[in-house]
Protein backbone atom coordinates (compact mmCIF):
# COMPACT_ATOMS: atom_id res chain seq x y z
CA UNK A 1 0.00 0.00 0.00
CA UNK A 2 1.29 3.47 -0.79
CA UNK A 3 -0.71 5.88 1.30
CA UNK A 4 1.75 8.21 3.01
CA UNK A 5 2.12 11.29 5.13
CA UNK A 6 4.76 13.99 5.00
CA UNK A 7 6.31 15.01 8.31
CA UNK A 8 3.34 13.49 10.11
CA UNK A 9 0.64 15.24 8.08
CA UNK A 10 -1.36 13.44 5.44
CA UNK A 11 -1.29 14.79 1.91
CA UNK A 12 -4.59 16.63 1.94
CA UNK A 13 -7.46 16.99 -0.47
CA UNK A 14 -6.79 19.39 -3.28
CA UNK A 15 -8.76 22.59 -3.27
CA UNK A 16 -11.27 23.43 -5.98
CA UNK A 17 -8.71 25.77 -7.52
CA UNK A 18 -5.97 23.13 -7.66
CA UNK A 19 -4.21 22.74 -11.01
CA UNK A 20 -5.25 20.06 -13.45
CA UNK A 21 -3.64 16.70 -12.72
CA UNK A 22 -0.85 16.07 -15.17
CA UNK A 23 1.93 13.64 -16.02
CA UNK A 24 4.03 14.81 -18.94
CA UNK A 25 6.26 12.96 -21.36
CA UNK A 26 8.86 14.62 -23.58
CA UNK A 27 11.30 12.84 -25.88
CA UNK A 28 14.38 14.60 -27.22
CA UNK A 29 17.71 13.29 -28.49
CA UNK A 30 16.90 9.69 -27.45
CA UNK A 31 16.04 10.80 -23.89
CA UNK A 32 12.51 10.49 -22.51
CA UNK A 33 11.60 12.64 -19.52
CA UNK A 34 8.58 11.74 -17.41
CA UNK A 35 7.40 14.42 -14.98
CA UNK A 36 4.72 13.96 -12.32
CA UNK A 37 3.21 17.43 -12.03
CA UNK A 38 0.70 17.41 -9.17
CA UNK A 39 2.44 19.91 -6.96
CA UNK A 40 -0.71 20.75 -5.01
CA UNK A 41 -0.41 17.30 -3.39
CA UNK A 42 3.40 17.02 -3.46
CA UNK A 43 3.19 15.04 -6.71
CA UNK A 44 1.16 12.28 -5.08
CA UNK A 45 -0.41 9.88 -7.59
CA UNK A 46 -4.13 9.22 -7.97
CA UNK A 47 -5.93 6.71 -10.19
CA UNK A 48 -5.87 8.90 -13.27
CA UNK A 49 -2.17 9.67 -13.03
CA UNK A 50 -1.45 5.99 -12.34
CA UNK A 51 -3.20 5.12 -15.61
CA UNK A 52 -1.30 7.86 -17.43
CA UNK A 53 2.03 6.59 -16.10
CA UNK A 54 1.23 3.04 -17.20
CA UNK A 55 0.37 4.31 -20.67
CA UNK A 56 3.66 6.20 -20.84
CA UNK A 57 5.76 3.18 -19.88
CA UNK A 58 3.91 1.06 -22.44
CA UNK A 59 4.61 3.68 -25.11
CA UNK A 60 8.30 3.79 -24.23
CA UNK A 61 8.57 0.02 -24.34
CA UNK A 62 7.71 0.12 -28.05
CA UNK A 63 9.84 3.14 -29.03
CA UNK A 64 13.25 1.93 -30.26
CA UNK A 65 14.50 5.50 -30.46
CA UNK A 66 14.38 6.00 -26.69
CA UNK A 67 17.64 5.00 -25.04
CA UNK A 68 17.22 6.34 -21.51
CA UNK A 69 14.34 7.59 -19.35
CA UNK A 70 14.42 10.20 -16.58
CA UNK A 71 11.53 10.20 -14.12
CA UNK A 72 11.05 13.06 -11.67
CA UNK A 73 8.55 15.31 -9.95
CA UNK A 74 7.72 18.89 -10.85
CA UNK A 75 8.93 21.69 -8.61
CA UNK A 76 11.61 21.43 -5.96
CA UNK A 77 9.71 19.98 -2.98
CA UNK A 78 8.78 16.48 -4.00
CA UNK A 79 9.68 13.65 -6.35
CA UNK A 80 6.49 11.80 -5.42
CA UNK A 81 4.82 11.63 -2.01
CA UNK A 82 3.10 8.32 -2.80
CA UNK A 83 -0.63 7.78 -3.20
CA UNK A 84 -2.95 10.76 -3.04
CA UNK A 85 -4.65 10.15 0.30
CA UNK A 86 -7.55 12.33 -0.80
CA UNK A 87 -8.32 10.00 -3.71
CA UNK A 88 -11.07 7.41 -3.88
CA UNK A 89 -8.61 4.53 -3.42
CA UNK A 90 -8.20 5.55 0.20
CA UNK A 91 -11.83 4.56 0.79
CA UNK A 92 -10.91 0.94 0.18
CA UNK A 93 -9.94 -1.45 2.95
CA UNK A 94 -6.41 -2.80 2.97
CA UNK A 95 -7.67 -6.12 1.61
CA UNK A 96 -9.60 -4.41 -1.18
CA UNK A 97 -6.52 -2.41 -2.17
CA UNK A 98 -4.34 -5.53 -2.08
CA UNK A 99 -6.79 -7.45 -4.28
CA UNK A 100 -6.66 -4.73 -6.94
CA UNK A 101 -2.91 -4.11 -7.06
CA UNK A 102 -1.45 -3.05 -10.40
CA UNK A 103 0.85 -5.85 -11.64
CA UNK A 104 3.36 -3.20 -12.73
CA UNK A 105 3.47 -1.67 -9.26
CA UNK A 106 3.19 1.92 -8.15
CA UNK A 107 3.32 4.48 -10.94
CA UNK A 108 3.39 1.54 -13.34
CA UNK A 109 7.12 1.31 -12.63
CA UNK A 110 8.02 -0.17 -9.25
CA UNK A 111 7.47 -3.79 -10.35
CA UNK A 112 7.65 -3.44 -14.13
CA UNK A 113 9.90 -6.03 -15.79
CA UNK A 114 9.13 -5.36 -19.46
CA UNK A 115 10.93 -2.02 -19.92
CA UNK A 116 14.35 -2.66 -21.44
CA UNK A 117 15.42 1.00 -21.31
CA UNK A 118 17.39 2.25 -18.30
CA UNK A 119 15.48 4.54 -15.93
CA UNK A 120 17.13 7.32 -13.95
CA UNK A 121 15.22 8.60 -10.93
CA UNK A 122 15.90 12.32 -10.51
CA UNK A 123 14.92 12.73 -6.87
CA UNK A 124 14.36 16.41 -6.18
CA UNK A 125 12.54 16.17 -2.83
CA UNK A 126 10.27 13.78 -0.94
CA UNK A 127 10.28 10.19 -2.21
CA UNK A 128 7.83 8.57 0.16
CA UNK A 129 5.59 5.51 0.02
CA UNK A 130 4.84 4.89 -3.64
CA UNK A 131 7.41 7.51 -4.57
CA UNK A 132 10.06 5.48 -2.77
CA UNK A 133 8.76 2.39 -4.56
CA UNK A 134 9.22 4.15 -7.91
CA UNK A 135 12.80 4.90 -6.90
CA UNK A 136 13.24 1.20 -6.18
CA UNK A 137 11.95 0.50 -9.69
CA UNK A 138 14.62 2.72 -11.25
CA UNK A 139 18.10 1.63 -12.32
CA UNK A 140 20.10 4.72 -11.34
CA UNK A 141 19.19 7.20 -8.61
CA UNK A 142 20.50 10.77 -8.51
CA UNK A 143 19.27 12.85 -5.58
CA UNK A 144 19.41 16.39 -4.32
CA UNK A 145 20.92 16.65 -0.85
CA UNK A 146 17.54 17.91 0.35
CA UNK A 147 15.71 14.74 -0.76
CA UNK A 148 14.11 12.48 1.85
CA UNK A 149 13.19 8.85 1.40
CA UNK A 150 10.88 6.56 3.33
CA UNK A 151 8.13 3.96 3.47
CA UNK A 152 5.94 5.45 6.23
CA UNK A 153 2.88 3.29 5.50
CA UNK A 154 2.88 1.60 8.94
CA UNK A 155 2.38 5.03 10.49
CA UNK A 156 -1.03 5.23 8.82
CA UNK A 157 -1.87 1.56 9.34
CA UNK A 158 -1.01 0.43 5.81
CA UNK A 159 1.75 -1.52 4.03
CA UNK A 160 4.17 -0.83 1.17
CA UNK A 161 2.71 -3.55 -1.07
CA UNK A 162 3.89 -2.21 -4.45
CA UNK A 163 7.40 -3.56 -4.02
CA UNK A 164 8.55 -1.38 -1.15
CA UNK A 165 8.91 -4.12 1.43
CA UNK A 166 10.33 -6.80 -0.85
CA UNK A 167 12.52 -4.55 -2.97
CA UNK A 168 14.13 -2.52 -0.19
CA UNK A 169 15.29 -5.58 1.75
CA UNK A 170 16.92 -6.89 -1.44
CA UNK A 171 18.56 -3.62 -2.42
CA UNK A 172 20.19 -2.53 0.84
CA UNK A 173 21.61 -4.40 3.85
CA UNK A 174 18.96 -6.28 5.83
CA UNK A 175 19.26 -4.35 9.08
CA UNK A 176 19.20 -1.00 7.26
CA UNK A 177 16.10 -2.01 5.33
CA UNK A 178 14.31 -3.31 8.41
CA UNK A 179 15.29 -0.21 10.34
CA UNK A 180 13.24 1.80 7.86
CA UNK A 181 10.43 -0.70 7.23
CA UNK A 182 9.65 -1.37 10.89
CA UNK A 183 9.68 2.26 11.96
CA UNK A 184 8.38 4.13 8.90
CA UNK A 185 11.15 6.65 9.43
CA UNK A 186 12.53 8.91 6.73
CA UNK A 187 16.19 9.03 5.67
CA UNK A 188 18.07 11.75 3.85
CA UNK A 189 19.89 11.31 0.55
CA UNK A 190 23.33 10.96 2.14
CA UNK A 191 22.12 8.08 4.32
CA UNK A 192 20.49 6.35 1.36
CA UNK A 193 23.70 6.73 -0.61
CA UNK A 194 25.64 5.15 2.25
CA UNK A 195 23.18 2.24 2.17
CA UNK A 196 23.83 1.83 -1.55
CA UNK A 197 20.44 2.84 -2.95
CA UNK A 198 21.45 6.28 -4.29
CA UNK A 199 24.22 6.61 -6.88
CA UNK A 200 25.00 10.29 -6.45
CA UNK A 201 24.01 13.13 -4.14
CA UNK A 202 24.43 16.76 -5.21
CA UNK A 203 23.00 20.13 -4.30
CA UNK A 204 19.64 21.02 -5.80
CA UNK A 205 21.35 23.47 -8.18
CA UNK A 206 23.62 20.69 -9.47
CA UNK A 207 20.90 18.06 -9.88
CA UNK A 208 20.22 18.54 -13.59
CA UNK A 209 23.91 18.59 -14.46
CA UNK A 210 24.48 15.39 -12.50
CA UNK A 211 21.57 13.64 -14.23
CA UNK A 212 22.91 14.78 -17.60
CA UNK A 213 26.30 13.22 -16.82
CA UNK A 214 24.63 9.85 -16.24
CA UNK A 215 22.62 10.28 -19.44
CA UNK A 216 25.79 11.01 -21.38
CA UNK A 217 27.49 7.92 -19.98
CA UNK A 218 24.55 5.74 -21.05
CA UNK A 219 24.33 7.32 -24.51
CA UNK A 220 28.04 6.63 -25.02
CA UNK A 221 27.24 2.90 -24.92
CA UNK A 222 25.72 0.82 -27.70
CA UNK A 223 21.91 0.97 -27.41
CA UNK A 224 21.59 -2.74 -28.15
CA UNK A 225 24.09 -3.58 -25.41
CA UNK A 226 22.30 -1.39 -22.88
CA UNK A 227 18.94 -2.97 -23.68
CA UNK A 228 20.47 -6.43 -23.38
CA UNK A 229 21.98 -5.62 -19.98
CA UNK A 230 18.66 -4.29 -18.67
CA UNK A 231 16.69 -7.27 -19.98
CA UNK A 232 19.22 -9.78 -18.67
CA UNK A 233 19.06 -8.26 -15.20
CA UNK A 234 15.29 -7.97 -14.99
CA UNK A 235 14.56 -11.40 -16.46
CA UNK A 236 17.14 -13.57 -14.70
CA UNK A 237 17.07 -12.51 -11.05
CA UNK A 238 15.59 -15.89 -10.06
CA UNK A 239 18.41 -17.85 -11.74
CA UNK A 240 21.98 -18.67 -10.81
CA UNK A 241 24.68 -16.80 -12.74
CA UNK A 242 25.46 -19.93 -14.79
CA UNK A 243 21.79 -20.48 -15.61
CA UNK A 244 21.32 -16.81 -16.51
CA UNK A 245 24.29 -16.85 -18.87
CA UNK A 246 22.71 -19.58 -20.97
CA UNK A 247 19.29 -17.94 -21.31
CA UNK A 248 18.75 -16.79 -24.90
CA UNK A 249 16.85 -13.60 -24.26
CA UNK A 250 15.67 -11.57 -27.29
CA UNK A 251 17.65 -8.43 -26.44
CA UNK A 252 20.79 -10.48 -25.84
CA UNK A 253 20.54 -12.26 -29.18
CA UNK A 254 19.83 -8.98 -30.96
CA UNK A 255 22.86 -7.31 -29.37
CA UNK A 256 25.22 -10.13 -30.28
CA UNK A 257 24.17 -9.93 -33.93
CA UNK A 258 23.77 -6.16 -34.17
CA UNK A 259 25.25 -3.41 -36.31
CA UNK A 260 26.18 -1.76 -33.01
CA UNK A 261 28.46 -4.69 -32.25
CA UNK A 262 30.33 -4.26 -35.53
CA UNK A 263 30.47 -0.46 -35.22
CA UNK A 264 31.91 -0.63 -31.70
CA UNK A 265 34.83 -2.82 -32.75
CA UNK A 266 35.42 -0.80 -35.91
CA UNK A 267 35.44 2.50 -34.01
CA UNK A 268 37.88 1.11 -31.45
CA UNK A 269 40.25 -0.04 -34.20
CA UNK A 270 39.97 3.31 -35.97
CA UNK A 271 40.49 5.22 -32.70
CA UNK A 272 37.30 7.26 -33.01
CA UNK A 273 34.03 7.63 -31.14
CA UNK A 274 31.42 5.13 -32.32
CA UNK A 275 28.30 6.25 -34.14
CA UNK A 276 25.65 3.84 -32.94
CA UNK A 277 23.05 2.67 -35.49
CA UNK A 278 20.96 1.45 -32.56
CA UNK A 279 20.22 -1.86 -34.23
Amino acid sequence: MTAVSVDGAAVGRASASAPVDEVTLTIENHVATVVIDRQHVLNAVDGRSQDRLNAIWEQLETDPGVRVVVVTGAGNRSFCAGADMSADAMDKTGLEYWAGLDPNGFGGLSLRTTLDVPVIARVNGYALGGGMEMVLGADIVVAADTARFGLPEPRVGRLALDGGIHQLVRRVPYTQAMGMLLTGRKADAAEMQAMGLVNEVVTANELDAAVQRWIDHILACAPTSVRAVKQMVTQTGHLSAAEARGLRLPALMAALDSEDSSEGVRAFQEKRAPVWPGR
